[in-house]
């Protein structure tokens, strides 16, 4: 395989990014959410949604192709202090296994470091997903939440913590 290399995303990433979210839900969440939903979703609007997240994002090139990011920020939970997320970590099927994501992890472990702890929220049922996070250190503290995708579709999390 050609060299994978993460970088900061920029503003001219946004619509590798908005592919890239597209393409992998379709691909992660067959199954695991509503069908209807995720044939409600179009690459535009997963475009449009990276223009207001670019900014927390870096990017997994190979051959200068997108083919994977990844998200971190300041925790938003409440309960939580000096705490970073990791708000998404997605890589295209054909990219999977061949330690992409570990490197975007890294790199948001990088600029997360100012935080005594870590966070993820992962879908309850993407059991994959949960075992990659182990992985890296998360493990469950027992708190859930019910995310509202539209007015019909609804998806159980759970969090974990490094």
């Amino acid at each position: 395989m050609k060299e994978v290399l993460i970088r900061k995303a920029q503003i001219n990433d946004k619509s590798g990014i908005g592919h890239i979210h597209y393409h992998s839900w379709n691909e992660t969440y067959e199954g695991l959410i509503d069908q209807s939903y995720l044939d409600s979703r179009s690459v535009e609007e997963c475009i449009r949604q990276a223009e207001t997240f670019y900014q927390n994002a870096v990017v997994a090139t190979v051959d200068e192709r997108i083919v994977g990011f990844a998200c971190c920020m300041k925790s938003r939970d409440v309960d939580l202090e000096n705490t970073g997320e990791i708000t998404a970590v997605y890589v295209l099927e054909a990219y999977q296994g061949l330690g992409i994501g570990k490197k975007l992890m890294n790199a948001c472990f990088d600029q997360l470091n100012e935080y005594a702890k870590m966070l993820v929220w992962v879908l309850k049922e993407n059991h994959q997903a949960i075992t990659f996070y182990e992985r890296q250190g998360f493990r469950k503290d027992g708190e859930c939440k019910t995310v509202r995708l539209n007015e019909s579709v609804k998806i159980d999390e759970v969090r974990m913590i490094k």
